[in-house]
């Protein structure tokens, strides 16, 4: 059975989906079936892997909301490069997305919608990576509640630890409540810069603060990262000897020896 592990951290901008679109593409390249679950209503990973999302019929909301079998909100995705093709699956985010908490709230275990549909196709992958939206909302709690792990992006900056926290916190109670088996897969460091002593703290503060596995290999800040989302693909497809793409390709190569 495939591994679901959800890409989160509440606090906006510390690079949830640039892991998720970039870990799935390397995990792909090592021979991995893959599925990317868009669970953001910005869709923003749904349009950084090329699919237009005013030409998406079924999506994550009509998943939950409508109960639409989850194979027909699967969309397949290839991408080509110099060295072959690389093939993953999506089940792509619309803006409808914004109010389905609202309406699923009346539904009874509503917190485990997600985990019903997902765990229907979990023998078909090796990963399915759920992207989250930026706060500890319904939604959040659904992929939690689904998630066998929680992959922790943190932003090598200031206010790093601020939420880390409550986040923490927040996984707890849902092992408590919803999901006893959820782990917290580790913290990977994102937007890296070597040559400033802040990166270096904040990484410094979080080892000594956190009892979690922290991954070795930190995703630098790079334009090459920055760029790839308004082509529709992975830095790795876009750019593969940028320092994104080598940071990525070590997190995916990482990921899966820590499973193994």
């Amino acid at each position: 059975m495939g591994k679901i592990i959800a890409i989160t951290n509440q606090k906006g901008g510390v690079g949830k989906t640039t892991t998720t679109i970039n870990l799935a593409s390397n995990l792909a390249k090592q021979g991995e079936t893959v599925l990317v679950v868009d669970l953001d209503s910005q869709g923003n990973t749904t349009s950084g892997l090329g699919v237009d999302k005013g030409d998406v019929e079924n999506s994550v909301y009509e998943l939950l909301v409508d109960d639409i079998p989850v194979q027909d909100c699967i969309r397949k995705l290839v991408f080509y490069s110099s060295r072959g093709k690389r093939k993953f699956d999506l089940i792509p985010s619309k803006i409808d997305l914004a109010g389905a908490e609202t309406e699923i709230s009346d539904i009874e275990d509503r917190e485990y919608l997600l985990r019903k549909k997902i765990r229907t196709i979990c023998e078909e992958y090796d990963y399915i990576l759920i992207d989250c939206p930026p706060s500890l909302n319904l939604l959040t709690v659904n992929a939690l509640t689904a998630a066998d792990s929680v992959l922790i992006p943190v932003q090598c900056e200031y206010y790093a630890l601020e939420g880390l926290a409550q986040l923490i916190e927040t996984i707890r109670l849902i092992q408590e409540r919803l999901n006893g088996d959820l782990e917290i897969e580790g913290l990977v460091f994102t937007m890296y810069d070597s040559h400033t002593k802040l990166s270096r703290q904040v990484v410094e503060d979080v080892r000594e603060n956190l009892d979690a596995y922290i991954f070795e290999e930190p995703i630098p800040r790079n334009v090459r990262l920055a760029e790839a989302p308004s082509y529709g693909e992975p830095v790795d497809i876009y750019e593969r000897k940028s320092a994104g793409a080598k940071a990525y390709k070590k997190l995916a190569k990482e990921l899966i020896r820590k499973g193994q």
